[in-house]
Order: structure tokens, then C-alpha cells, then sequence
């Protein structure tokens, strides 16, 4: 039992003496943890002082597991005082000192973090191995005497006191201060009408891109050195930037909308003396407001009181956890007994003092004073924002925290908006800084020539020194320095960035317009909600996904079931056919057999001359905490759990109608006939016992015990053992192999004698001060005894269609899948083995072999040394090592992830300041242990095959996905459906919101929206990869294109005195870019494709080349440039070559004929690059290229004529050069002879490696894939499972219901059978609960 222990509190009426007790001691203790250590020590009244050698142990990591150390397992009972600004609190607490049982564990520091957050006290190093003791300290709050104390909590709230929270205030900055509490209104949009434009323009110069672009134009606008206009520069970085900023602000509108929809939700809020409708928005702290049945909790509420018995209040907390079963909530007693009008809810001070606000969902400690007496506050008398009200009429709460500046425990749990980046666009900033400083140093190479080269030059030519009298060399270099670096600056050309956008928005469309992914049913496409990210879809390696709603579809049916040895169910030749007749035509419509899973099970049971059977479903209508409502027409059950709901509709559906309950009775239908049986005890379940049980007497007297569960449990306690038992268990086998929630029932006769002696000794155990709980297991054990089998039932939680073989292919495509629910470990264990990510083969890792691992990772790497940074993947494999065959798994839960998350912490705290002192010379050798440990843990999941992550916060889902970025350096998607998806998503790389049942949160906050789970695999191995591919080589050609084209003006330099003069036509470079060569390599990037979606999904293994970079990175890139700037010599030096010396048969040798003829070879040499390395071709493709040429000739000649010379001679400097040049067959010839030569290296690599037979990636794969085919994914496994498998019990209910059932709190006072407990009662106050004790 981990944490502080809860004493239980008692009714009022039952036992004084035990009421005034849980008045004083239903708190949370808190004890730290040195109460624990090694070594004898004395509990006393106020404080607990440790023996001498208890303050030397310095205990391991919190991952490390229980307690250590012990003296002979003697249980210490002490009392805690704390005399904080709460008025003095007195706490009852057990703890082990030593060994055995285990009462209350505390974490050292957990402790000292929740004192420090709390602000009792500062980090002073007050615990084991520090040197402090408990004698030094006070003993009301732990703090060394002297030391300035601060209050306990510092969060106050006064109710129905607005004033006093609008004036109350807090500092913030160095002199700063602003509002302490906060108004409910939520924000999460990133801009506002002031802060758009300056802040979308500081986010958009991180991309290095602009900054160089500025630069490039605040060179232009000085006329001695520019050669183009400066606004020629501006106006495509204008529409870049408006492209871009016009993107991010519809997203963002969006945004604004979904805040305006939530913060004009309708409530109730106490104003003056009545409830008013006003809008969340208008919430206040301290504010009263009341919710009704199905509204949703506004702000995080302290629950005052409800319409339902003793304050109970049912809630459902999908979009917090994921799950959908019903968890309760009380009040406390002296709200329930006094706020019973709203006269005196208005009339209601009382103070709250509690934590700051914190992300901790499933704790909150506080105290409430009202009227002069403090009352204890935990996590069970809070409602938090987002949960939803179920089966309670009514019910008030005190605003405790608000949304808007993220006070509430889910906004706190969102995360914030973040600027998501992929692989590429981090890649292509770095490589703008590397191109620039290339610009650089080649300008800074040709500037200096230039200077020499003006130097010799004005030596030779003496009689032009006229022209050079108010210039220098130097000065001259300096400017042509600067004439280089804006004549080169297109080799980043701008329309590059402009084309982006425009592919990874035509991209975003194809993923949009994909019928493929198109839900029918719901009439749900895709939607690609960020067109950003497309490419990164293809480089995934981590998927970390929900479970409730994204893997399955909240839905849990009646499957199979075997009763008395025999099987009924799909798959036995019955399902199919339809009864003869029904047998229940007396009954209601709503009680018909409209879901049945075998016609020959309903025929049986209408036969009714089968024992076993009848008992089989008498059980399934008996043995359950369901309430239900009966609403005239129908019977509407809510059960705290679905697979409890699916059962009691089985057994309606076979004639077996629960129709209600009261304190102590149960009134069912059975085929027809009403009967009522007498609730004696109600066993109820918890996670140990794994099993419920309920001892009924029947109308004709006699007793039996009902009794369901595991059969890991159950089997264990049958009477004998017989053949009927025998196919029982190969049932179990076998709907283990079909992966099925089991359940074991059983049932036995109990006389009355038995019954008598054990009512009166469960009655001595129920009183009991001390091992309560141990003695009334005892007592449920004994009960549980000699029981008869009476069958099994399999209950399937429906997975969405497809999942199974989406997770195999994903896998296939080595992308690692990591489920991270709020659910408990059962049922994901069972969701994990349905849907194919946990095999038989597969070795489960549990927190204890976690632990262990990590243990001696730990006891290898503790004494760091200066040298010892090894990796940690190496260390931890060399404590776990692995072959390729052997499969693991890790299943672990929150309470566990959180140790290993503050592990750090912890480390940090036992060091204390010298060790920080002493290391901080040896900066690489004391780096932080406890990210070592966060590392390791990391290396061992990432080599496990699958990581399943239980009872999770919507934070730790983030921090899980936060640690794999930080450790692996590896792209990562979250996908999702609910609130409590939100942080996760929108820390992952990319996030995937699922359009499910628990509304649209997931979807408004993520970048991809699908309908179902399944279409992951068309997003990712399809157009993820596609995307990644075009993209890449868009990126390949556009460079290679620049770099042949335009590096011939680096050449030409060399044979113009490197005076800055362009080679080329000034329309030429203008229109390179834009209409030339843009076409072709726009093409690659909207259509190109290396093989066909089928075989995509048919080979994932194709994945793989995006994970590992391979299609652009720094080496293709640099081979990119090679060939680029080899094209561009023998462009030049071609033409140049035959250009010396040897003139046409139209005299054409002039300058203007030697431009026109050098950028044809390179243009047509760019083109035949692109022809020859595209994979897929479509009309579009062919048009595209065609297109360049004719766009090429049109513009030379209009650009080229004389009568724009004429007009302009300024602008159109080349009259008639390309009609010159090109309608002379020499030139034709060199520019035939420039292509050969520039396409024969291409040519011979295609060659080469068609003769050598060296395949390409995608030919090895696809090779591999044939030669090792891939078995057919199949739900069923081919390896019977042991009872190890069966543990996968169908209970997803907390602890608790049975005990509110036999108190009677969760019933009306004068409920009957025909009337349901939990409906709607009359306008009034809420019902006083009996004092009566129940029957046992």
C-alpha cells in the first residue's frame, strides 16, 4: 500500500464513538520518510524521533521499489500534529518501522517536495543523510527551529466573497504584480488583434531563410553596390510572409472560436439569493454554482452538496482519464446536513485554504473552516473541470480554481501551443547558414582577385587611370565584395520557400480528398488542420496512442459464454438463427431479446430445465453494483462500470431483468415472474481480491452466496474439481486466444447456522479500530469457500476496425507503438493482447522487473567518474542483454513513471549542496544521475517491442513523449480522442486527433484528424512517405537546378576582370527560378511517386528510408552541389571553348550570343536531370516539361526584341540575341554537345548499377519481402495461453460501490423495486441518510 493512509469515515448515527474519530482523523498524513528507516525509533505525540543510527542511511531512488531495511517488522502507531496556518490539525497514521506489512510508504522526496510547495519550508536538507534530526525541528511542521516559517497553503478561498478575490494579488516579477486568482474565461489562442503582427513576424525570422532574405535586400538599397532594384527582393519576401502569417492566423481563428464556444456554455451561479444562468465565463473563485444530470463541470469545484443520498455525486471522467465507468464523489457532512435551500447557500462563509494550483490530478489536500471548526478536504470531495454529471439530479459546488490563467487541473495538464518544425525545416536552416558563409567566402575570393586583378590591370593600361584616380584597389574590392554577395544571393532563391508552401498545401489537400479515409458512417473525412508537416509524416519512429476511443470503441459486448461445460456463443452454429418464438411477451419492449449472442442460449433459457443455467443467469442479474432508472417505457442502467452493464443486459436479454434495488433488497424478472431477494452482504471488489461477492436469501428462504471473478481466483476456491470444471477451463483457453474479457462465476448454499456465526463475527470485524480491512478479507475468504461452478463469460471490448493490422503493419514498418491510457493495467493488458501489440511470445516486463533492471544500472554506474559517460544503452544492455528472437514488453503505470520522472530530484536532494559544491569543477562528470536514469529507462523501453503506460496523467502522457524526444532524438506522433490527449498531442511531433466520443478537444488542438485509428496506416505508409519523397527530392532538384544554372556567374568572373558583372540577361535570372525551371520541379513535389499506395501497404518496410534520413541530408547535399557545380563548368567552359577563337556562319561570338548559348546548355541539361530521375509520370508531368521549354522561347523572344530595346533600352539589353544565336547550327551543336556531356554521368550510374545488379533500397526490400512473406494478421493466437493470460478480468470499477450500496447512501430513502434508486426526486432538500446499521 503505497502513499498515506486514508482513514475511512463513518456515518453519522452508526457508532459515536468511531464518528467522532473519522471527525478528527479523515485526513491525509503525512509523514516523512525517515519514519521508515533503519533502526529503532519512538513514536511520541507531536513528533517521532528516530534513533541515532536512523540519520546516517541515505536511502536508494524512489524507482528502487518498498521499503528497505528491517528490525523485526514492528508496527509503530503514532500521531502527527501540525499546527500550520490551518488552526491545528490532528492526524492518525500507521507506518511500518522494519519488515513486514506494510500500513503507509513515503517517499523522502515526495515529502519534501509537497512541504516545499506547499511552502511549510524551505529545501534545507532536513532528512536522512543530512544531518538534521526531528529533535532539531519543530514538530509542527518539520521545519529546524530558527528557521522563518511560512503558512501551509496559501491558496484561500472565501465563499460567495468576490470582492475579496478581485483584490487580492501577487507579485510575479521583480516589482510586478497582477491577480492571484483568476476569472474562467480560457484562452488558448496564440494572438490577439495588437500581438499578431509583431509576434508572427518574431516567428517567422527563426527561420534563417528570412533573415538572409533582409540582409540581401538591405544591401540593395545602396546603389553602389546593388544590382537590382531593392524592391524586386521585397515583394516575394512580402508575399512569403503573408502566405505564412495568413496561415497561422486562420489556425488561429479557429482557436479564438472553440474559446468563444466554451466560455459561452450556460451555468447556474449563485447571485444574491437565487441561481441565476449566466456563462462560464462569468465564474468568479468562491462562486457557488449548481450543475444538472449530463452538464459538464465548469471550473474545479468543491462539492457541497446533491440531490442524491448523503451528497453523493456521479461523475464521468472520459475526458480526464479516458475512462467511462462512473466514479462518486461526496460531500462532506456538515454541507450535506446544512445547505439544504438557497438561502443558505447564500448565507454560506466558509474558507477554504488548500494547495496552490498544480497539475496533480488525483490529489488535492485542503481544509475547509466554516463556523469555527476545520474539516478535512481530499481528492474525493472535488469535481474537476471537464468531468461530466452522471445519474445525479442536482448538485452545488464552491469554486475552488478557474480556467483562465490555467488554474484548473486539466488546463494545467493541457501544455501550451507550441511552433511545430520538422526534420527538414531544422535541416534547411542550417543549411542556409552553411550556403551563406560558402556565399561569403566565394565573394571574399573574387573580391580580393578583383583587387589584385585592378591593380595589374591599371599598371598594364596607364592611359585609364583617369578613370580609376577616385578609387583604390582596396576600395574596389571592397565594393565588388559586396556586388558578389548580392549577385550570388539567388542561389537561395526565394521562390523556393514560396513553392513550399504551395506543395505542402496541394499536399494537404490529397490527404483531404483521400476516399480512402473517408468514415462513411459518420460522415467524417480526413483532415490535414496543419499544412506544415506533410513530409514529416514519412520520418515517424514513436507512436504513442490512447486506448479508450482510439484503439477501441468504448463499447464492451456480451460475447461468448460457457455455462454447465457447454459454449454458447458466435463461432458455434447457433448465432445466426432466429427463435421460434420469444417466450417473453409479457415483458416491457425495452426488455426484449434484442441482442442476443446465441439463439440456442435464449431457447435454453426459456426452457427453463436446466439448473445450472438458471443459477448461471440468476447471478448475472443478482451479483453487480448497477443502479437503475425507470423511465415509464424503459429501464436505463448505470453501472461504475461497463463491463458490470453489459452483463445485467445479457442477462435482460435472456429473461433476467434487474429492475432495482433498495438498501437491502434486489428485485429482478425471471422469465416473467417477480421476485425479490434479501441483500445479507455485499462482498465487495477490489484489486487484490479480484472478485465480488453478494449473500442473498431467495423467497422460499433458503441463503446463497453469488460470487464472480477472476479465474485465477475463482478456480482456486471450487469444491472439487470434475470433468464439467475441466471444459470450463478450456473455454477460459479459449477465449483467452480470442482475446476476451473472462469472468469466473460461481455461486454455493449457505444454512443458516454458517451464516448466523459469520453475520456476528463480521459484524466485531466492521467495528474494528486496528487491520479492519485485513480482518474483513478474512472473513470474505472464509465465505468464499467450496463454491460450484457455474460457468464463464467472455466480454469483448470492441477494438475499431482495422486496429490489429494497423499495429502489425506499423510495426513492419519499424515504427514502435506506445499505449498510454488512464485506464487500468487489466484491461489494457487485454486491449494490448486484442489488437496485436502484445504477443504470446513476449516477455512481460512489470514494475518489479523494471525496477530491478534499473537497479542495477544504478549499483554500475553510482560512482560516476569523469570518465564514465559511456552510453547508457550500452550499460543497460550489458544488464539486460537480448537477442533478436527474444521479445519484451513493458507494462508499467503513473505511479511508477512519476518516480522515474523525479528521480533527478530526488538525486539532487540526498547530494545537497557540498557534493554540488565539490563537483562543480568536474562539470561532464557530475552531469545530472537522475537524467541518466531517465535515459536508461528510456534505452530499455525503446529495445522492447511494446510499451504499455497505465493510470496515467494527461501530463505524464506529455513528459513520456517529452523523454523520448529528449533521449532518442526521434520524431514522434501522438494520437488521441479526449481532453486528457490534448498535452500529449500537442507535444509529439505530429498529433492525430481521433473524431470519437468524447467530443472534439483532441481534434481542435491537433495537426491530423481522422475518424478511425486504422487510417494511421494510409496517413503514414501512403502520404507520409510520399510526401517525405517528394518533398526531398523537390529539395535535390531545386538546389541542383540553382547551383547549374547560376554558379556559371562565379566562372565567368574569373574572364571579366572579376568585376561583379552578371553573365546573364537580367530576365533570365528573374524568370529562372519562376517559369523556367520551376515547373518540372513543382511536379516532383505535388506527383511524384517511387511505387503505387497498394504496394506501399503492402511493403511498409518502404518506410524505412524516411526514419533514417536518407533522401536528403547533409551527404546528399553536398553531392547535390558537386553535381550542380560540375554541370555548370561544363556548361561554361564548353561554350566558352567553342566560343574562342571560331565565330558562326552568322558571325555570333558577341557577348549577348555566348550568354544566351551557356544558359540554354544549363537549362536544358537541368531539365534532362529531372526527365531522367522521375519515377512517375502523369500528363500533368509531361505538360509541366513541355511547358519550361515553350515558356523559355516565348519570353526569350519577347524580351529579346528590337522594338523593346527600343522602348526601354535600359531593360531589354539583348536585342535579338536568342533568335541570333540559336538559328545558327553551330551554337545548336554546342548546346547539344554541353547536354551529352552534362547527362553522361547520370546515364552511366543508371547503367552501372542495372548491369551490376545493385539494387536500390525499395529492390532489396521488396526482395526481402518476398522471400520472407509476412504471415496474415489474425486475432486469434496460435499459442494456447496459460491462466496467466485469463488475468485480464472484465471488473473496470473502482472500489467502494458495494459498501455505498449496503450503507444505503447511493439509494433514495422510500425507494421499491418498481421506482429506481437513483431517479429524479421532487424539488427539496437533500434526503438524510438512515442511521440504521445495515444487515449483514
Amino acid at each position: 500500500m503505497a502513499g498515506p493512509l486514508r482513514v475511512c469515515r463513518m456515518r453519522a448515527g452508526r457508532t459515536p464513538a468511531l464518528a467522532s474519530l473519522a471527525a478528527v482523523t479523515n485526513e491525509v498524513a503525512s509523514v516523512p520518510s525517515w519514519a521508515r528507516s533503519r533502526g529503532a525509533g519512538t513514536a511520541r505525540s507531536g513528533s517521532f524521533v528516530p534513533s541515532a543510527s536512523s540519520s546516517s542511511l541515505s536511502p536508494p531512488p524512489a524507482f528502487l521499489g518498498p521499503a528497505w531495511g528491517s528490525t523485526g517488522g514492528r508496527t509503530v502507531a503514532g500521531r502527527w500534529q501540525d499546527s500550520g496556518s490551518t488552526g491545528g490539525r490532528t492526524v492518525a497514521a500507521r507506518w511500518q518501522h522494519g519488515g513486514s506489512t506494510v500500513a503507509a510508504r513515503w517517499q523522502q522526496s515526495r515529502w519534501r517536495r509537497s512541504r516545499r510547495s506547499a511552502g511549510l519550508c524551505p529545501d534545507i536538507g532536513a532528512g536522512p543523510g543530512s544531518g538534521a534530526s526531528m529533535a532539531e525541528q519543530d514538530p509542527a511542521t518539520g521545519c529546524p527551529r530558527g528557521k522563518q516559517q511560512l503558512p501551509a497553503f496559501t491558496w484561500e478561498v472565501r465563499a460567495n466573497d468576490r470582492s475579496y478575490h478581485r483584490q487580492a494579488r501577487k507579485r510575479f516579477g521583480f516589482c510586478l504584480s497582477k491577480r492571484k486568482y483568476s476569472g474562467n474565461a480560457i484562452r488558448t489562442a496564440k494572438y490577439n488583434v495588437l500581438t499578431f503582427l509583431p509576434l508572427n513576424l518574431y516567428e517567422q525570422f527563426h527561420r534563417m531563410a528570412n533573415v538572409y532574405f533582409v540582409f540581401v535586400i538591405l544591401l540593395q538599397t545602396f546603389p553602389e553596390i546593388s544590382t537590382l532594384p531593392w524592391y524586386t527582393l521585397l515583394f516575394p519576401l512580402s508575399c512569403l510572409l503573408i502566405i505564412r502569417g495568413l496561415r497561422d492566423l486562420i489556425d488561429d481563428i479557429g482557436r479564438h472560436r472553440s474559446d468563444r464556444s466554451i466560455n459561452s456554455r450556460p451555468c447556474e451561479i449563485l447571485a444574491g439569493r437565487r441561481f441565476c444562468w449566466q456563462e462560464w465565463r462569468d465564474i468568479c473563485v468562491g462562486d457557488i454554482v449548481r450543475l444538472r444530470k449530463d452538464s459538464v463541470v465548469p471550473a474545479d469545484l468543491l462539492l457541497l452538496c446533491s440531490s442524491e443520498p448523503s451528497s453523493l455525486c456521479y461523475v464521468e471522467t472520459a475526458d480526464i482519464d479516458g475512462e467511462t465507468n462512473l466514479k462518486f464523489r461526496q460531500a462532506l457532512l456538515i454541507t450535506h446536513q446544512e445547505l439544504q435551500s438557497e438561502e443558505s447557500m447564500a448565507a454560506f462563509d466558509g474558507r477554504v485554504t488548500c494547495e496552490e494550483p498544480n497539475s496533480r490530478m488525483h490529489t488535492f489536500t485542503g481544509t475547509l473552516r466554516w463556523r469555527g471548526r476545520s474539516h478535512a478536504l481530499d481528492g474525493e470531495r472535488i469535481l474537476l473541470r471537464g468531468c461530466r454529471v452522471r445519474n445525479t439530479a442536482r448538485c452545488y459546488g464552491l469554486v475552488l480554481y478557474a480556467g483562465e490563467w490555467f488554474d484548473s487541473k486539466i488546463m494545467r495538464n493541457s501544455g501550451k501551443i507550441k511552433r511545430k518544425k520538422t526534420k527538414l525545416d531544422h535541416l534547411m536552416d542550417r543549411l542556409v547558414i552553411v550556403i551563406f558563409l560558402l556565399l561569403l567566402v566565394t565573394s571574399l575570393g573574387l573580391a580580393v582577385a578583383s583587387g589584385f586583378w585592378a591593380r595589374t590591370f591599371q599598371e598594364k593600361h596607364s592611359y585609364l587611370a583617369a578613370l580609376y584616380q577616385h578609387t583604390s584597389p582596396a576600395q574596389q574590392a571592397f565594393l565588388n565584395f559586396w556586388g558578389f554577395t548580392i549577385l550570388l544571393s539567388i542561389i537561395i532563391p526565394m521562390s523556393m520557400y514560396i513553392t513550399f508552401e504551395f506543395i505542402y498545401l496541394v499536399n494537404s489537400c490529397f490527404i483531404n480528398w483521400d476516399l480512402e479515409m473517408y468514415y462513411g458512417a459518420k460522415d467524417i473525412p480526413a483532415e490535414a488542420r496543419s499544412t506544415s508537416l506533410s513530409d514529416q509524416l514519412g520520418q515517424i519512429q514513436y507512436i504513442f496512442s490512447d486506448k479508450t476511443g482510439t484503439l477501441t470503441q468504448n463499447i464492451m459486448s456480451f460475447k461468448k459464454c460457457c455455462v454447465n461445460g457447454t459454449i454458447y456463443g458466435p463461432g458455434t452454429g447457433h448465432e445466426n438463427k432466429q427463435p421460434l418464438g420469444s417466450g417473453l411477451g409479457q415483458e416491457r419492449p425495452a426488455e426484449q431479446n434484442s441482442d442476443v449472442c446465441d439463439v440456442t442460449l435464449l431457447e435454453a433459457a426459456q426452457r427453463d430445465d436446466d439448473p445450472v443455467l438458471r443459477e448461471f443467469l440468476r447471478l448475472l442479474a443478482l451479483c453487480h453494483t448497477v443502479m437503475v432508472e425507470d423511465r415509464g417505457d424503459q429501464l436505463v442502467y448505470q453501472a461504475a462500470s461497463p463491463d458490470e452493464e453489459a452483463l445485467v443486459l445479457a442477462a435482460r436479454n435472456l429473461g433476467y431483468v434487474f429492475l432495482g434495488r433498495t438498501q437491502d433488497s434486489i428485485t429482478i424478472r425471471e422469465l416473467g415472474r417477480t421476485r425479490t431477494y434479501e441483500v445479507l452482504a455485499m462482498l465487495d471488489f477490489n484489486s487484490d481480491r479480484k472478485r465480488m461477492s453478494v449473500l442473498v436469501r431467495d423467497p422460499q428462504g433458503t441463503i446463497r452466496l453469488y460470487t464472480k471473478g477472476a479465474d485465477t481466483v475463482i478456480l482456486e476456491r471450487l469444491r472439487s474439481r470434475g470433468p464439467k470444471e475441466t471444459l470450463t477451463e478450456r473455454a477460459l483457453d479459449r477465449f483467452a486466444e480470442e482475446t476476451l474479457r473472462t469472468l469466473c462465476v460461481a455461486s454455493r448454499e449457505v444454512s443458516e447456522a454458517e451464516f448466523r456465526a459469520w453475520s456476528r463475527r463480521h459484524r466485531e470485524a466492521a467495528v474494528l479500530l486496528h487491520d479492519r480491512a485485513q480482518e474483513l478479507d478474512r472473513l470474505y475468504e472464509e465465505m468464499e469457500q467450496n463454491l460450484q461452478l457455474l460457468g464463464a463469460t467472455a466480454i469483448e471490448d470492441k477494438l475499431q476496425d482495422g486496429v490489429p493490422e494497423t499495429i502489425q503493419l506499423l510495426k513492419l514498418g519499424n515504427i514502435k507503438v506506445w499505449v498510454l491510457t488512464g485506464d487500468k493495467q487489466e484491461t489494457a493488458m487485454n486491449i494490448g493482447y486484442a489488437c496485436r501489440l502484445l504477443t504470446d511470445d513476449m516477455e512481460i516486463l512489470e514494475e518489479k522487473e523494471v525496477s530491478e533492471i534499473l537497479q542495477a544500472y544504478w549499483e554500475s554506474n553510482n560512482n560516476l567518474s569523469g570518465r564514465g559517460d559511456a552510453p547508457c544503452s550500452r550499460r543497460l544492455s550489458q544488464q539486460c542483454p537480448e537477442t533478436l528472437s527474444h521479445k519484451r514488453a513493458i507494462i508499467i503505470s503513473g505511479d511508477f513513471l512519476d518516480k522515474i520522472l523525479h528521480t533527478g530530484e530526488v538525486l539532487k536532494e540526498r547530494k545537497g549542496w557540498p557534493w554540488r559544491w565539490l563537483c562543480c569543477g568536474r562539470a561532464e562528470a557530475s552531469q545530472d544521475q537522475g537524467a541518466l536514469v531517465e535515459k536508461a529507462f528510456v534505452d530499455l523501453a525503446s529495445s522492447c517491442q511494446a510499451v504499455i503506460c497505465c493510470r496515467v496523467t494527461p501530463k505524464q502522457k506529455a513528459l513520456m513523449v517529452q523523454l523520448v524526444k529528449k533521449h532518442k532524438k526521434a520524431v514522434t506522433l501522438a494520437i488521441g480522442d479526449g481532453a486528457n490527449d490534448v498535452n500529449m498531442i500537442k507535444t509529439a511531433d505530429i498529433g492525430v486527433g481521433i473524431s470519437g466520443l468524447e467530443g472534439l478537444q483532441a481534434v481542435q488542438c491537433s495537426d491530423y484528424a481522422l475518424a478511425q485509428f486504422s487510417f494511421l496506416q494510409r496517413l503514414l505508409l501512403v502520404h507520409g512517405r510520399w510526401n517525405y519523397l517528394r518533398i526531398c527530392k523537390f529539395l535535390r532538384f531545386f538546389f541542383y537546378k540553382t547551383f547549374a544554372g547560376l554558379l556559371a556567374q562565379v566562372w565567368f568572373a574569373f574572364h571579366s576582370g572579376f568585376t561583379a558583372q552578371p553573365l546573364y540577361e537580367g530576365w533570365f535570372l528573374a524568370l529562372y527560378n519562376i517559369f523556367y525551371t520551376a515547373y518540372p520541379v513543382l511536379s516532383v513535389g505535388l506527383l511524384e511517386q517511387d511505387v503505387s499506395a497498394k504496394k506501399s501497404l503492402e511493403f511498409p518496410e518502404l518506410y524505412v528510408v524516411g526514419q533514417q534520413d536518407e533522401l536528403f541530408n547533409y551527404r546528399v547535399f553536398g553531392v547535390t552541389l558537386l553535381h550542380g557545380v560540375g554541370t555548370s563548368l561544363v556548361s561554361f567552359y564548353i561554350t566558352l571553348w567553342a566560343f574562342e577563337d571560331h565565330v558562326g556562319t552568322k558571325v555570333v561570338g558577341d557577348y549577348e550570343s555566348f550568354s544566351v548559348t551557356v544558359a540554354l546548355s544549363a537549362l536544358l541539361s537541368v531539365l534532362v536531370e529531372i526527365v531522367l530521375d522521375t519515377q512517375y509520370w502523369t500528363v500533368l508531368s509531361f505538360l509541366m516539361v513541355t511547358a519550361s521549354l515553350l515558356l523559355f522561347c516565348l519570353f526569350s523572344f519577347l524580351t529579346q526584341t528590337v522594338d523593346a530595346y527600343r522602348i526601354a533600352p535600359a531593360i531589354f539589353r539583348f536585342p535579338d540575341a536568342s533568335w541570333n544565336a540559336l538559328t545558327d547550327p553551330y551554337v545548336l551543336l554546342v548546346v547539344l554537345l554541353s547536354l551529352v556531356v552534362n547527362t553522361i554521368p547520370s546515364l552511366t550510374v543508371h547503367a552501372v548499377r542495372a548491369i551490376l545488379g545493385r539494387a536500390t533500397t525499395q529492390q532489396k526490400i521488396h526482395l526481402k519481402a518476398r522471400r520472407d512473406p509476412e504471415p496474415p494478421v489474425e486475432l486469434r493466437s496460435h499459442v494456447p495461453r496459460g491462466s496467466f493470460r485469463r488475468s485480464s478480468y472484465a471488473f473496470s470499477h473502482q472500489e467502494g460501490y458495494a459498501g455505498l450500496i449496503a450503507r444505503g447512501d447511493s439509494l433514495r430513502a422510500r425507494a421499491t423495486h418498481g421506482t429506481a434508486p437513483g431517479a429524479l426526486r421532487p424539488q427539496g432538500t437533500p434526503a438524510v441518510p438512515s442511521a440504521r446499521c445495515p444487515p449483514v
